[in-house]
């Protein structure tokens, strides 16, 4: 863990033009191809990701590479607009890998030994959206908590399990740790068994993986554990884009729906009880978006404060985002709570993301250390 850190105030939050103008252009894709019907009848489906808004998004818009130079094959953009990208696939709860592949297993491969050649190779198949990537670990796992890593045996084979990784199923590689290295494995390679779990949110599904003699061949790095931190803090940063943009879908439908509905002549949301729970909510969801946009800021800037960004926006905006989809359940009534319109789904992702890569009070502890505030 790090020691105390000093907290900047010079930090720009606000939208770039070019942020809004990204930011347009997935919504409206995702207006197009990821309708709430479509999500519903997708999650019912044997393939709940959704492999062709996965090419519309990574191959045709070049999402996948954002975090990539472009000597890389990437787009050279930063984690800002990234994080936009999130906000939008949050707000739609997109059946799409891009936080395990786009962000974490892209991360990851950044932090490994640039200069050899499968590690530049396969940043260029993820940054071109044609394959997919997952690091074999927990989806709970926070940056600063232990690690699952699989036993490498006196011939080079590789065992161990690892379980309920996210989007496991999807992926094409699998990048597994070592006590000692980092290895790029073929997700179907002999040795290696990739097993759906039943998961709370169907729209990221999780998976065992069990490795039982693969090979891993040359390591992408030596240095696992630098590699692994990295795309955990990123993974955990970023997510809270995407409970950002989950939160403030919530709020504006359900503002929306509580005009139009009406009780005794009159619209619910006239009712004072009612004005003040969105009030609050109103107020959560802006604070949410400065911790949002704090943590993608000290990404793209390469800041020293990531670890206390990282935890900070995770302890709050994890919170928010399931206080959101439970507010959004009961004033949407009855209707909400039918299978038929998609508030569920809201709250399915938005329970799943509260434990991802680490709980909000793993992250407040960690905040507590960060801040040299440790209780006695």
């Amino acid at each position: 863990m790090e020691g105390p850190v000093q907290v900047s105030t010079s930090v720009d939050l606000l939208y770039s033009e070019t942020e809004d103008q990204l930011r347009a252009a997935v919504r409206d894709v995702l207006t197009d191809h990821c309708t709430a019907a479509a999500v519903l009848d997708r999650i019912e489906s044997d393939e709940p990701h959704d492999r062709e808004l996965w090419k519309t998004l990574a191959a045709e818009m070049g999402l996948a590479g954002l975090l990539v130079p472009e000597k890389l094959g990437g787009q050279g953009a930063t984690h800002r607009e990234a994080a936009v990208v999130l906000e939008e696939l949050g707000r739609a709860v997109a059946p799409v890998p891009y936080l395990s592949s786009a962000v974490v297993a892209t991360e990851l491969l950044l932090g490994c030994p640039a200069e050899r050649p499968q590690v530049a190779a396969q940043i260029g198949e993820l940054a071109s959206g044609r394959l997919v990537g997952a690091l074999a670990v927990p989806f709970a796992t926070a940056p600063h908590a232990p690690y699952a890593r699989v036993r490498r045996s006196a011939d080079g084979l590789l065992h161990g399990t690892v379980t309920a990784v996210a989007d496991a199923a999807a992926a094409d590689l699998l990048y597994v740790a070592t006590d000692d290295a980092l290895y790029a494995l073929s997700a179907d390679q002999d040795g290696v068994t990739v097993t759906p779990r039943t998961s709370l949110d169907l729209t990221r599904p999780l998976a065992d993986i069990t490795l039982d003699g693969a090979r891993g061949g040359e390591p992408v790095s030596e240095d696992p554990d630098t590699a692994v931190r990295r795309a955990l803090r990123a993974g955990a940063a970023l997510l809270a884009s995407e409970q950002l943009g989950l939160a403030d879908w919530c709020l504006t439908e359900t503002v929306a729906y509580t005009r139009d509905r009406h009780q005794f002549n009159r619209a619910v949301g006239s009712f004072q009880a009612l004005k003040h729970r969105l009030a609050e909510l109103w107020l959560e969801t802006v604070n949410a978006r400065a911790a949002a946009r704090n943590a993608a800021d000290a990404l793209a800037t390469a800041s020293p404060e990531i670890p206390l960004a990282a935890a900070l926006a995770q302890a709050y905006c994890a919170p928010v985002a399931v206080h959101a989809a439970e507010e959004a359940l009961q004033l949407h009534g009855g209707i909400g709570m039918t299978w038929e319109h998609p508030v569920h789904l809201y709250l399915k992702r938005a329970k799943a993301d509260a434990i991802g890569y680490g709980s909000a009070g793993r992250h407040r502890e960690a905040l507590a250390e960060l801040m040299d505030l440790r209780a006695p």
